[in-house]
């Protein structure tokens, strides 16, 4: 059973800052520790081991420097994918960094998330040639590595300070790329967020196996570094906060995420044993729980469902099974992602409909499905007489986040529609000018790279409208 929640968090920070809107500029002086706990760290090696330097090396030796490189028009940050790959070939390591951090703050992470089967790497011309592209995501991870490493620092725009003051909601990667962005430029800039870690979804919805927690923090501290200041513990949403915010701070950039994960929707959907997947990837990334025993079924066949079933296998499960109620060419789960579960032993039960959780005899819960079809239309339709069990001993529902309808409604003069805001998408300004936006609550959930490409866009843009304004005033 799923029975290690309320194991001790090993999640500690140095003079741990108050929740609060003041008063955390002291705790905030020194970086923010996360111990990972070694059962996780045995059983989630990286997915795609680094290359060595001579691996690097020779691989980057055979990028063709393509002068109009689809590869950089195909990342959505734009990074010069020659430029940086030619400096690792003469071992300019500093300069590759400094070449992809231009364009990408979070390319650490990007690195080790990014689909770039679909991207950088599905775009290149080694493809026109029958031959493997240029492992373009490992050299870029090398670059990153090796800048950590050596102690390497985000470098300033200018050394000119200004007296301009924004705020960010949320410290996933759209804001920590807009806060990078305008700090670099001299900008004094906030993040705000109710977790206890910076990050969002890197540091506590990301597979390990792809990016640890401990990687995501690590390449945090560069933007911390610039002297960004983090406030956690503090809900945007709460009563009198916006509007205190708002009084505050002469800008502020939404990067507020998604909600909570939809729920199932169905008799015992509040069963102990139902524990929403992006819960069951934070508790085992933070050590509250290093092992599953007995059968586990996940519901749904996104990236993320496939995520929380590859983990729970890792952790012991005696089985991980996915039911999906339309088939292997529905899925919105990458081919690649995919192929790893299979690889990893995880089944998959197609045109299957969950409808009910049951406490079953045995003290374990079964949880009923009917058969589906799928009419000529495309519509489904359940099979009449179809009903069936499956016992198993926890279920992982992966059906996507909500929007978080309530709290974006609560921004003033911002325009919302279908749950995400509308922004112009050349800047990330809202209807409210001094309202900027970008991530999920404005593209619905796509990936980190997309967000790294928001944040730095309105970053840009925001200090733009800024150093107008001051001239202006002047």
């Amino acid at each position: 059973m799923y029975s290690l929640r309320n194991t001790a968090r090993r999640l500690t920070r140095k003079e741990a800052p108050t929740p609060g809107l003041v008063g955390l500029e002291d705790g905030l002086a020194q970086p923010i520790v996360f111990e990972g706990h070694p059962e996780i760290a045995r059983l989630f090696p990286d997915l795609h081991p680094p290359f060595s330097r001579q691996a690097a090396v020779i691989e980057s030796d055979r990028c063709l420097n393509c002068f109009d490189a689809p590869c950089t028009s195909a990342c959505p940050t734009h990074i010069d994918v020659p430029k940086f790959i030619k400096k690792i070939a003469s071992d300019n390591m500093r300069g590759a960094a400094l070449s992809i951090l231009e364009a990408n703050v979070l390319a650490g992470s990007c690195s080790r998330v990014c689909p770039v089967e679909v991207l950088c790497e599905g775009a290149c011309v080694m493809h026109r040639y029958n031959k493997q592209p240029i492992a373009i995501a490992k050299l870029q991870r090398h670059a990153m590595d090796t800048f950590h490493a050596r102690g390497g620092r985000l470098p300033r725009k200018t050394d000119v300070e200004r007296a301009e003051r924004i705020a960010c909601l949320g410290a996933g990667p759209a804001s920590l790329a807009a806060a990078a962005e305008l700090r670099q430029r001299g900008f004094q800039v906030t993040i705000f967020d109710k977790k206890p870690l910076p990050g969002g979804l890197n540091t506590y919805g990301v597979a390990e196996y792809k990016l640890s927690t401990e990687d995501s923090l690590r390449e945090i501290e560069l933007i911390r570094e610039l002297g960004v200041e983090f406030r956690f513990g503090v809900d945007v949403g709460a009563e009198g906060t916006l509007a205190a915010l708002d009084r505050e701070f002469d800008v502020l950039f939404v990067g507020v995420g998604l909600g909570a994960m939809h729920t199932l929707g169905m008799p015992g959907a509040e069963h102990p044993a139902v524990v929403d997947a992006l819960t069951f990837i934070e508790d085992y990334k933070l050590g509250l729980l290093t092992a599953v025993a007995g059968d586990v079924v996940v519901v749904g066949a996104g990236n993320t469902a496939i995520d929380a079933a590859n983990a729970a296998a890792r952790l012991g499960a005696g089985s991980v099974r996915i039911v999906y109620r339309r088939t292997r060419e529905h899925i919105s789960a990458f081919d690649f992602e995919y192929a790893h579960a299979l690889q990893e032993g995880v089944a998959f039960d197609w045109l299957t409909q969950p409808v009910a959780v049951h406490d079953a005899e045995d003290g374990r819960v079964a949880l009923e499905c009917v058969a589906m079809r799928i009419e000529e239309s495309g519509l489904l339709q359940p099979v009449e007489g179809s009903s069936f069990r499956i016992a198993c001993d926890l279920v992982i529902p992966a059906i996507g986040q909500s929007p978080l309808v309530g709290l974006l409604a609560s921004f003033r003069e911002v325009q919302v529609e279908r749950g995400r805001i509308v922004v112009d998408r050349e800047t990330g300004q809202t209807t409210n000018p001094k309202y900027f936006a970008g991530g999920d609550c404005v593209n619905g959930g796509r990936e980190v790279v997309d967000a790294v490409a928001d944040g730095k866009r309105a970053g840009i843009a925001m200090a733009k409208m800024l150093e107008v304004a001051h001239v202006e005033t002047a």
